[in-house]
């Protein structure tokens, strides 16, 4: 019994090890082409009161860019992080900016729970085909890309973002 145990783990670590790298190689976020990041600004979503709110009014700040979903849990834990980031990095130039993959109504109900200091839109079906322009393959969320002054990406992260990444990563890019 002791030799099949011994003789078994390496392949179920070898089986693991595999596993690992299929879901690193096939759903990590890639570098989105630069016609998807340029072509954002000209898109635009509209917000909880209904109203079209143009990506492109960020445009020359740092941008948090989240997408996110009332349903999804990963996605509510992070919000209080963006609402006091946004307050720390708002007068140096940054606009964090989370768009909804879910409807109006969901949205709405949400906000009306938790208070949120930054935009947020509502993308529906729409914002899912942009995450996965935007480097997403799997579509998972949430999903935060961070772009610099230029609108080049300077971050992409898939999962709940920890906090101490996206400070370091916005304190590098120098905002």
């Amino acid at each position: 019994m002791q030799k099949k145990l011994l003789y078994g783990l390496p392949l179920v670590l070898a089986a693991l090890a595999a596993g690992i790298w299929l879901a690193q190689t096939r759903y990590a976020p890639k570098t989105p082409a630069a016609s998807a990041v340029s072509g954002l600004w000209q898109l635009g979503f509209p917000d909880a009161q209904g109203r079209r709110q143009p990506l492109s009014q960020w445009r020359g700040q740092v941008v948090v860019l989240n997408f996110w979903a009332s349903w999804c849990a990963p996605c509510r834990e992070e919000i209080p992080d963006f609402v006091a980031l946004r307050s720390q990095y708002r007068p140096k130039g940054v606009e964090f900016v989370g768009i909804a993959i879910d409807n109006s109504t969901n949205v709405t109900q949400f906000l009306q729970r938790v208070s949120v200091n930054y935009p947020i839109l509502i993308g529906e079906g729409a914002a899912h085909n942009l995450a996965r322009q935007l480097g997403n393959p799997s579509g998972a969320l949430p999903y935060t890309i961070v772009l610099d002054r230029d609108g080049h990406v300077a971050l992409s992260h898939l999962g709940r973002l920890p906090r101490a990444t996206l400070e370091q990563a916005l304190d590098k890019i120098g905002s």
